[in-house]
């Protein structure tokens, strides 16, 4: 499977992805809230971003010694910008090894894109102390418009040949198995669904937008600019027919998300 690497071609843009950060925030700010494990002396965030998951992790464990790491070297430069007294790191997560041991390991909308999470969760875990917690929140709208329209116009157009590899995405499996594969290795196992229903301003556009940042990235990567322009074109005059615009010019966009809290 091909899936876009961040870290041999650093598309990633972190002012794109801050565009909706108060709409992104809301689910870590939840996860968060959730987390069991009481006494936290290192943490780190996998899959930082620009630093916002991280700065709210500071926030929650002011006296615990926090890092990240993220792929991208634009997200890295963005986050060591924003939270200068934090240590950020260049790596990948698939790759990732480290000797320390962590109280909390949090991934924010990243572990989406890494693949084979039959080995990933399980070795994530074998990462924490005894007591601590992996803290996990994926998008979960694969079969939402937004994402079933990415694909369709994938194959509408003459770009096709160049981005058909973009819907072999790494799949997100079902509650029911990540709980099987997480039950044996944890004393606490919390999985839950929450679908979040942002109004954005600026109607469809806004949708478009938002995903610029992130789920389109496969399908844009690979086309030249003009392709580009021409795949967006098209895909927000799909995106027109599948999501009322209201009489104010806001839209909502449902946005499910897949918690994960595992406790070793």
């Amino acid at each position: 499977m091909k899936l876009p690497e961040k870290s041999k071609a650093d598309t990633w843009s972190a002012e794109q992805y801050t565009k909706f950060e108060n709409e992104r925030n809301r689910p870590v700010k939840d996860l968060l809230a959730h987390i069991p494990t009481v006494q936290i002396k290192k943490a780190i965030d996998i899959g930082c971003g620009p630093g916002n998951s991280t700065e709210l992790l500071r926030h929650q464990y002011p006296d615990a010694l926090i890092s990240g790491i993220d792929s991208s070297p634009d997200m890295i430069s963005a986050a060591r910008k924003r939270i200068p007294g934090i240590s950020f790191e260049v790596a990948d997560i698939s790759t990732w090894q480290t000797e320390a041991q962590y109280d909390i390991i949090l991934a924010n909308a990243a572990l989406q894109w890494v693949p084979d999470h039959a080995h990933l969760f399980p070795g994530l875990i074998t990462k924490l102390t005894e007591g601590g917690s992996l803290a996990v929140q994926m998008p979960d709208n694969f079969n939402e418009p937004t994402h079933r329209l990415m694909r369709t116009t994938a194959t509408e157009g003459p770009w096709a040949k160049k981005i058909e590899y973009a819907a072999e995405r790494v799949a997100r499996q079902s509650p029911d198995w990540y709980y099987q594969i997480l039950k044996p290795e944890t004393v606490s196992l919390d999985i839950w669904r929450t679908t979040y229903y942002h109004p954005l301003a600026g109607g469809t556009n806004a949708i478009v937008e938002w995903f610029k940042a992130t789920g389109l990235r496969p399908f844009l990567d690979p086309l030249d600019a003009d392709e580009q322009a021409a795949y967006l074109d098209a895909y927000t005059a799909a995106i027109e027919s599948a999501y009322p615009v209201y009489a104010d010019g806001s839209v909502l966009l449902p946005f499910p998300r897949l918690f994960i809290l595992a406790t070793r």
